[in-house]
């Protein structure tokens, strides 16, 4: 008696306070409708306004800011339509930087340590996902591993995100021979050029949602310098990641300032409450189901200029990439 007593008087508070509730959901969500509209309209005047050509090209399909844009006009410029890439350090999988490319016909696999909230198994012929907790011991070893699951031979377009050691895995990556054509790597925007600063390795690191993470810009575009990487953009939407390009691109972006601290974004984490509808496991899943209906297998031509193997930079020195030289 007591317990059906408790369950009216219940129902009753929830009768009472249900169009309050009503009332506030429906003005919180007004609320975050109203701050992507105005981050919108920051955003489109910072990439109109920046010095940076790249930065116009901004838009925000399946990344968590502007990255999409960025990345695809990277590609155009350098004739890559289709490829392939390797995305380290994906979440749940649902806000990436390389889905907008596997929406685009392209190949790939991601390497995380969460579970994905789709189905990754839906199509492995294109789209493979090997949960692994990355160190610097491993790096190298989990990419050409993949690179043999996923049959493939080269990798056109990496990205890195990983909230801590980035700069260590970028070093191992680097050094083992795996050269990319395009790299999109996350930086920490609280320190400006020409500073150098990164987080001491901690094979056990996890961000605790604080400053400490990651590696400087200038300190970043120092090591991928060295490897005959052109720092080309950094995305001004939120100032989270760099894009780098192989040397041998290098007269693709002569309109890209040669200044570092002129393509260098602040941070801006103001990221989008609500923009678009949310995004749904569904949808990625039809991504790859589609993908099994192709009549054709995935054929890419290379760029102008790309041949199988060697392939000569501006200063006469060798750039290994796509295909990239397997160690």
């Amino acid at each position: 008696m007591l317990n059906k007593l408790k369950r009216a008087l219940e129902n009753m508070q929830y009768l009472c306070f249900r169009p309050v509730i009503n009332e506030l959901t429906k003005q919180f969500g007004a609320l975050q409708s109203q701050h992507d509209i105005i981050l919108r309209a920051d955003m489109e005047r910072l990439n109109f306004t920046s010095k940076n050509p790249l930065n116009k090209y901004g838009s925000k399909y399946f990344s968590q800011s502007d990255e999409d844009g960025i990345t695809l006009e990277i590609l155009r410029r350098i004739g890559l339509d289709c490829g392939t890439f390797v995305e380290l350090g994906v979440g749940n999988g649902l806000e990436n930087n390389t889905l907008i490319l596997l929406a685009s016909g392209w190949k790939g696999f991601w390497i995380g340590g969460e579970d994905l909230a789709f189905n990754d198994k839906a199509n492995p012929e294109v789209f493979l996902f090997f949960k692994e907790f990355v160190t610097r011991e491993n790096v190298a070893q989990l990419i050409k591993s993949g690179l043999d699951k996923a049959d493939i031979s080269s990798i056109d377009v990496l990205s890195i995100d990983l909230d801590g050691n980035d700069l260590y895995f970028m070093q191992e990556i680097l050094r083992s021979g795996i050269n990319p054509c395009v790299i999109i790597a996350e930086y920490n925007a609280k320190f400006p050029p020409p500073i150098r600063w990164s987080i001491e390795y901690n094979e056990n690191h996890v961000w605790d949602n604080n400053d400490y993470f990651g590696v400087s810009l200038q300190l970043l575009s120092d090591l991928l310098l060295k490897h005959s990487y052109m720092l080309v953009c950094c995305n001004a939407g939120a100032g989270t990641n760099a894009f780098f390009v192989a040397g041998r691109f290098r007269n693709m972006f002569e309109d890209v300032p040669s200044d570092i601290s002129e393509i260098y974004i602040p941070c801006r984490y103001n990221l989008y409450k609500r923009w678009g509808h949310p995004p749904s496991p569904r949808t990625i899943e039809q991504m790859l189901a589609s993908r099994m209906t192709e009549l054709e297998p995935l054929r890419c031509e290379p760029p102008p200029g790309m041949t199988a193997g060697r392939v000569i930079v501006e200063d006469g020195a060798d750039d290994l990439c796509s295909p990239a030289r397997r160690a």
